[in-house]
């Protein structure tokens, strides 16, 4: 019996060592899944489809956007706050985001810098922002989303 005890809790361990394994599924980094939701905006903004890229923001009365009108709180009203000042294509143009620096603040949080560039027909509107991202189980959110024009 000596003998078989350290065996069982040994088979034990490694069994439970090998599901704790298996039940923990990869994440990206979270620089690379923060990109993925940068990119997923970007497809739907230029595709018109404001609902999809509202699906990168925290869908809470907590999400913050602040502009050039001051601060816009809750996702409902960041989501109706697009759609008003971008009714359709000629308003929306093309977007692009370049030059981003992610800084991962911990696991479940990562501040971007970024530029923002809007081509349209009789403009190109562009400036900088900043973005914190939080790790929800859903996947990556911005919280909090900055957003100036530059001239």
């Amino acid at each position: 019996m000596r003998r078989v005890l350290p065996l069982l809790f040994t088979a034990a361990l490694a069994a439970a060592l090998a599901f704790g394994q298996q039940s923990r599924a990869p994440r990206p980094a979270p620089e690379a899944a923060v990109r993925g939701v940068l990119a997923a905006q970007t497809a739907a903004w230029n595709r018109g489809d404001i609902p999809g890229f509202m699906q990168g923001y925290w869908k809470s009365p907590l999400t913050q956007f602040i502009g050039s009108s001051g601060v816009t709180l809750g996702w409902t009203t960041v989501r109706d706050r697009y759609l008003k000042n971008y009714p359709d294509a000629a308003a929306r143009g093309q977007l692009t985001f370049s030059d981003l620096t992610m800084t991962v603040l911990s696991p479940d949080a990562v501040y971007v810098l970024g530029r923002f560039d809007l081509r349209r027909a009789h403009d190109q509107p562009h400036g900088v922002f900043t973005l914190l991202f939080r790790r929800f189980p859903e996947g990556w959110k911005i919280v909090s989303d900055h957003s100036t024009g530059t001239p």
